[in-house]
């Protein structure tokens, strides 16, 4: 009598065999299909964020300067107010004149802008471009003895250099 094992027979460990790969196989393209699909949402995710951003980056550009405009409309209201005056005098002229100057260096002000005016000051080749150099008794040599044009720092940024003329060294 001989000793039949299952695993002799043929068919049945094939079979085992190929059921046990075709679930496998079926179980590994529901993970691809569901690797895909989560694939899918997250470039979707990813590609509406993005066209998020750019919009509030376009928006944050084209508001930027709200708060700036903002500030200026009172200085042009006093100009407008300033202008509509028929027969005044000069007097009054300046007086309203230092006045909406005097808004406009607070709204500047307000939004980071910052005067460089170095009469008497040393020479800052950072801050300041030397037009000329000239003697001078009163003032030490490097000092500045006159400014052309202010400057203007942005934030503490340079905006424009302050135009000045230099002390000279003997």
């Amino acid at each position: 009598m001989t000793n039949i094992d299952q695993n002799d027979t043929p068919g049945v460990a094939e079979t085992d065999a190929g059921t046990t790969l075709a679930a496998q196989l079926e179980a590994a393209q529901a993970e691809l299909t569901q690797l895909r699909e989560e694939s899918l949402r997250e470039r979707a995710d990813l590609e509406n964020q993005r066209k998020r951003m750019a919009r509030d980056v376009e928006m944050a550009r084209k508001f930027a300067n709200e708060r700036l405009l903002g500030g200026l409309l009172p200085v042009i209201d006093s100009l407008e107010a300033g202008l509509a005056v028929q027969a005044d005098t000069a007097q009054h002229l300046r007086e309203g004149m230092e006045l909406t100057l005097k808004q406009l260096m607070k709204v500047a002000g307000d939004n980071g802008l910052v005067a460089v005016d170095p009469v008497g000051q040393p020479f800052n080749p950072e801050h300041h471009q030397a037009m000329s150099m000239v003697e001078s008794a009163t003032h030490a040599p490097g000092d500045v003895v006159q400014v052309f044009q202010k400057g203007w720092l942005l934030n503490e940024r340079l905006l424009r250099p302050a135009l000045v003329v230099v002390a000279r060294h003997d």
